[in-house]
């Protein structure tokens, strides 16, 4: 029997599609926009917002006050590609498959943080520095520099994979691209948007306005600049010093061939000279004046530095730049913005630049977001985050489904100030690269908000155990001193647990194999 319906149950049922097409909508558009910068090899410690008062970073620290500031931010594998293959799928690097900087593909068919948010209705778009061997996936919209790319007059691969040489640096333009799909986007659907700088990275080159921004500052050497690595093997055969490693011609540009070295081959004439005179300067002072010994190493130290600080000055500018677009165009108000890196560095810390070791400096890296009317300006987080729970809470944010793979969790209950929730008290690293570029020896470990336990192994096979609390900088290893055996043996049962709980077996099989001392 066919039923029948009234005029009124017909307009009735209308009215219900309507309204809650209506009510999706509104969920679709009051869902905040999301911009995620992320830049490469920045450390925490050389932002104003994290202590540093010698540095200008403005707009990272506006970021800071106008929202949250992450104390004890770490990475699971301190290295570039690996994090960023991490940001994007919330797993480890054993389980996402991407452990080194190699010429692995990172593979784009498992599930991905950019997939995630497209099928919660989001737009998506990576611009800039992605260094995954592989094209972005799950991205309506992408412009990426290949492998590291350059910071004078780089290419970028467009869509759908066409190479492009542009004209200025790298900063600008990405800046430029990114407020350019702003400008062009749909503007019915919510946006996440990856900004990837290439600054800070080695060699370090500052764009022309830059050059001897810090020339007048005398940076003081850290108190282990002069590290002996007594008691820490791996530590010692590591190939990432400043006074051994750090390279006069290719680093810090003293005495360099325009015509033929690699780093300069996109300078156009007018950038060469400007470029040229300065630092023709430069390597004139270090010849005249002949140093050796700790003179050379100490003068390395400060060149370093100011081409560092210099290289960020552009990064910094031109984060402003996009905050005050958000500004100007209205989307600052439902607009997200993170800051981060993709692990921290060492500004001569133990003597070293670089980062993969699982010393504080190169485990930790900067993490600002501001979140208008959610997170209370000049909050600080001090709970043990990593970066596979960067992805979920992006997702939680954008109020869309966490795949189960995920590894990591949102911390958003965090930075909301809720109910304080059960958090972890211990966070897993593991980092594999070896022997080059830097001869650090693999190993895992963990970190607590007191101790860390490491232990090296392919060649080094030794333990080192830090407590933290006396010993911030990490100089004395007290693995295997009397009266630590009760805190040695509970530590090593929390890494057990915590690689059973991140499926990395290969790592228990090294553990199971380890030697005691």
């Amino acid at each position: 029997m066919r039923k029948r319906f009234s005029l009124f149950q017909i307009l009735l049922s209308l009215l219900l599609i309507l309204g809650a097409g209506n009510i999706a909508m509104a969920q679709t558009a009051s869902r905040p926009n999301i911009i995620f910068i992320f830049s490469d090899d920045h450390a925490y410690q050389g932002i104003g917002a994290y202590g540093n008062k010698l540095v200008k970073t403005p707009n990272i620290d506006r970021i800071a006050r106008e929202g949250a500031l992450l104390t004890n931010n770490i990475v699971t594998n301190s290295i570039c590609g690996p994090s960023r293959a991490t940001l994007l799928t919330g797993k480890y690097s054993h389980v996402n498959g991407y452990k080194r900087n190699d010429r692995t593909r990172f593979d784009t068919n498992q599930t991905l943080l950019s997939k995630s948010l497209q099928q919660s209705g989001y737009q998506t778009a990576w611009i800039g520095k992605m260094h995954l061997n592989s094209l972005p996936a799950g991205f309506d919209y992408w412009n990426v520099l290949p492998d590291q790319g350059n910071y004078y007059n780089p290419d970028f691969i467009g869509q759908p994979n066409d190479t492009t040489r542009y004209t200025g640096y790298v900063s600008d333009l990405i800046t430029k691209f990114s407020v350019e799909w702003l400008e062009k986007r749909e503007n019915s659907k919510p946006f996440f948007l990856i900004v990837g700088h290439k600054a800070t990275h080695r060699e370090w080159l500052p764009d022309l306005q830059d050059l001897g921004a810090y020339d007048d500052v005398t940076f003081p050497l850290p108190a282990n600049f002069y590290d002996d690595y007594k008691g820490r093997s791996a530590a010692m055969q590591q190939d990432m010093s400043i006074e051994k490693t750090m390279r006069l011609k290719q680093d810090l540009k003293v005495n360099v061939d325009y015509e033929k070295d690699y780093a300069y081959n996109r300078f156009n004439p007018e950038q060469k000279k400007v470029f040229k005179a300065y630092y023709d300067k430069i390597g004139k002072e270090v010849t005249d004046k002949q140093l050796t010994g700790k003179a050379l190493t100490e003068w390395k130290y400060q060149r370093y530095l100011r081409d560092y600080f210099s290289v960020a000055n552009s990064l910094d500018r031109n984060i402003g730049k996009l905050l005050d677009y958000l500004d100007k165009s209205g989307l600052a108000k439902n607009t997200v913005v993170i800051y981060a890196s993709d692990q921290g560095f060492y500004l001569g810390e133990h003597g070293w630049f670089d980062k993969r070791f699982i010393y504080e400096e190169s485990l930790k890296t900067p993490f600002v977001i501001r979140y208008p009317g959610v997170i209370k300006p000049g909050k600080k987080v001090e709970d043990l985050i990593v970066n596979i729970d960067w992805a979920p809470t992006v997702l939680n944010i954008a109020a869309a489904k966490i795949p189960s793979d995920m590894q990591g969790k949102s911390f958003l209950p965090l930075l909301k100030d809720e109910a304080k929730a059960p958090w972890r008290k211990e966070a897993y690293y593991h980092y594999y690269e070896f022997p080059e570029p830097h001869h650090v020896f693999p190993h895992f470990g963990l970190r607590t908000s007191r101790y860390k336990l490491a232990y090296f192994y392919g060649g080094a096979d030794s333990w080192e155990l830090f407590d933290l609390e006396k010993d911030p900088s990490e100089g004395s290893n007290i693995y295997g001193k009397p009266g630590t055996e009760k805190i040695t043996a509970d530590l090593k049962e929390k890494l057990k647990a915590l690689m059973k709980e991140y499926k990395d077996d290969e790592g228990l099989k090294i553990l199971a194999g380890a030697k005691s001392i």
